[in-house]
């Protein structure tokens, strides 16, 4: 079987489709949705088998860091350890292209984070479809970028990706083609930012 094709309007997504494309990711899909910084794997964030699929798809090991997209930062201290200071800086700047490095909380699945420090990825992206997609689901989704095996770069073109990959995903979110850059990623430690990677979102806000 190959994967529903669901195209949505990018700046005005069309309730029911929005509603479709959720209903299969709780009956244990695995999907490819659009974000703010390139096309995305994910799934539910307690189905252990769609998350063991999106690894086979991806061809990645088991010590992986996955990302949870959320909705706002109301989730956000369901999953991660957050001081007053740091909760003020990511306010200021989300939603946005941005991966916040977090201590995990008890409430992280530990195959979800990283075991040696114990902390979890944290994406509140920006853009009409996701942002809808994350209402509707009205709990994060478990994420990691698509990009396919042997390639470097993130695939930008959903009917491209319903060529490589439709056999293997059960929904595919058409939100246009896209020109994907990687996200700025920033660490805490001990509440201080640490800038790791800089892409799409501006460092400047973390960088003193």
């Amino acid at each position: 079987m190959s994967a529903e094709f669901i195209s949505i309007h990018p700046d005005n997504p069309q309730p029911r489709f929005i509603k479709q494309a959720c209903a299969i990711l709780q009956q244990g899909g695995v999907g490819v949705v659009p974000t703010d910084s390139a096309y995305a794997l994910c799934c539910s964030l307690g189905d252990k088998s769609a998350m063991e699929r999106i690894a086979r798809i991806r061809q990645i090991s088991k010590k992986h860091n996955f990302t949870l997209i959320c909705r706002d930062l109301s989730e956000l201290s369901t999953y991660a350890k957050v001081e007053n200071s740091v909760f003020r800086l990511l306010k200021n700047n989300t939603p946005g292209p941005y991966t916040f490095i977090l201590p995990a909380t008890k409430e992280v699945p530990r195959r979800l984070m990283n075991e040696k420090r114990r902390t979890i990825g944290i994406r509140v992206p920006q853009g009409a479809i996701i942002e809808a997609l994350l209402a509707e689901f009205a709990e994060p989704l478990m994420s990691c970028t698509l990009i396919l095996p042997e390639h470097e770069e993130p695939e930008s073109d959903p009917v491209a990706i319903n060529d490589k990959i439709g056999a293997i995903v059960d929904v595919i979110v058409d939100g246009g083609v896209l020109k994907p850059q990687a996200t700025t990623v920033i660490r805490f430690e001990e509440g201080h930012p640490l800038v790791r990677r800089v892409g799409r979102g501006d460092p400047s806000p973390f960088n003193g």
